[in-house]
């Protein structure tokens, strides 16, 4: 299939009501019934002010979070456009267009 790989960028002390921001997205993707969504942390990154932000071993509030989706095109523009309607969030993206499919038999 062709799709898109959707990939959202955050830290892990941003929050989007009362929630952590990467755990809002994550609700997102599945009650939009996304097949396939991951969060992963990350030592270190530099932010859009130019701004090293990294874990800690007594701080994790900076620590930079990415959450990455798998979605056709139509799943894209959806999301986007649901994020985008979202009043006091503000986030950096990227899609990437991909090729996806499943190898094997469903267990």
């Amino acid at each position: 299939m062709k799709g898109y790989q959707l990939t959202f960028y955050t830290l892990q002390s941003y929050t989007h009501e009362h929630r952590p921001v990467h755990q809002w997205l994550m609700e997102l993707a599945k009650a939009m019934e996304i097949r396939g969504a991951t969060v992963f942390t990350a030592q270190e990154g530099i932010g859009v002010h130019h701004r090293l932000h990294s874990a800690r071993f007594f701080e994790l509030a900076e620590q930079p979070v990415e959450i990455t989706m798998v979605v056709s095109e139509q799943e894209c523009d959806a999301i986007l456009q649901r994020v985008r309607a979202e009043s006091g969030l503000r986030i950096f993206y990227s899609r990437a267009p991909i090729d996806f499919g499943t190898i094997g038999a469903e267990e």
